[in-house]
């Protein structure tokens, strides 16, 4: 009783860091607001006050397009690892958002198409065409699925995609800088509308995650304890790889192929609370919001007043991580 009230200690904890970072990306860039301001553009709107219109149409859709973002990565990077057993498994790694990337590029460059709507729906595609394909070739031999050989395959998966997507880029050099700069990850210049139209897509996978998480737990188990136990595994394994293309899809049409996070994001929300995807799902949603957040504050002032895409800053977290458990012989098939 007492581990859970630390638990949900810890949840109202990270809800003030999340509002504060908030706060902060409403507040800090090329131009400061004080907290008044701030305050007077969420919840007193003037749209004849210049600072107010900045932040209200630009600095809050901003914050809450990057804690939403950050949020549905994390939790991918969560239901991956304990689909795969592969403490490397995230929608970065495994090809999800290569696949994406690639279906969004060729349907904006190729063939037009400007619904963010449709856009979304290509993502899924892409998505779920990126995951089977991996899962696929990771499966291929005669000792199965292993850590190893559903990296190697991501790994491939990523470049070939990535190979496809430049050749797309240099039939229509018009659009490359605006396409190069999304294709790093990133938040600024993302319309509410964008959000609008993915949120009841990603706010229904929240929920769907949690409520899966107590059988997800099972299946942790093994497949046979929970075959035993009446769990129909083929139809759980099927619903969390369905929530995981949805959510990683939908973050990439917004903000682009964000890497790491859903790497490193789970490891900390398990480093915290343990094994139990009910507590692990909700402390993912939070630190993945909490990191994005953070690594966005820091890129306003790196190169002021260019900003660094968010997706290199995830990189510069994520990419040492993603060695440090290579290290540690966790790939080891």
């Amino acid at each position: 009783m007492n581990t859970n009230v630390g638990k949900a200690a810890g949840l109202l904890a990270g809800c003030v860091l999340l509002l504060l970072g908030i706060a902060a990306s409403m507040m800090f860039g090329a131009s400061h607001y004080t907290v008044s301001e701030a305050w007077q553009a969420a919840f007193h709107y003037d749209e004849s006050v210049s600072e107010q219109i900045i932040i209200r149409t630009t600095r809050i859709p901003r914050a809450l397009i990057a804690a939403v973002i950050g949020a549905s990565l994390a939790i991918a990077g969560a239901l991956m690892q304990t689909l795969t057993r592969n403490p490397l498994a995230s929608p970065s790694v495994l090809g999800i958002n290569a696949g994406a990337s690639f279906i969004v590029v060729l349907a904006a460059l190729v063939f037009s198409v400007s619904s963010m709507q449709a856009l979304m729906w290509l993502a899924f595609a892409g998505a779920a065409f990126g995951a089977v394909v991996v899962y696929m070739l990771g499966s291929v031999g005669r000792d199965g699925l292993t850590p190893l050989k559903l990296v190697l395959a991501g790994a491939a998966m990523t470049a070939l995609f990535a190979s496809f997507t430049q050749g797309i880029l240099m039939l229509n050099k018009q659009s490359l800088s605006t396409v190069l700069y999304w294709l790093t990850g990133t938040v600024a210049g993302r319309s509410p509308d964008m959000l609008r139209t993915v949120m009841p897509y990603i706010a229904a996978s929240w929920v769907a995650s949690w409520f899966i998480a107590r059988d997800l737990n099972v299946l942790m188990m093994g497949e046979d304890a929970a075959k035993g136990l009446g769990q129909r595994t083929v139809l759980l394994k099927a619903l969390a790889g369905l929530l995981i293309i949805v959510l990683a899809g939908a973050a990439v049409s917004v903000a682009g192929p964000i890497g790491f996070i859903g790497i490193v994001i789970p490891h900390a929300a398990r480093f915290l609370v343990g094994i139990d995807l009910r507590w692990v799902i909700p402390y993912c949603a939070l630190l993945g919001a909490i990191l994005l957040l953070a690594a966005d504050l820091v890129a306003r002032f790196i190169m002021i007043p260019e900003e660094v895409p968010v997706g290199v800053m995830t990189a510069v977290i994520g990419a040492p991580f993603f060695m440090y458990i290579a290290r540690r012989g966790i790939l080891k098939s």
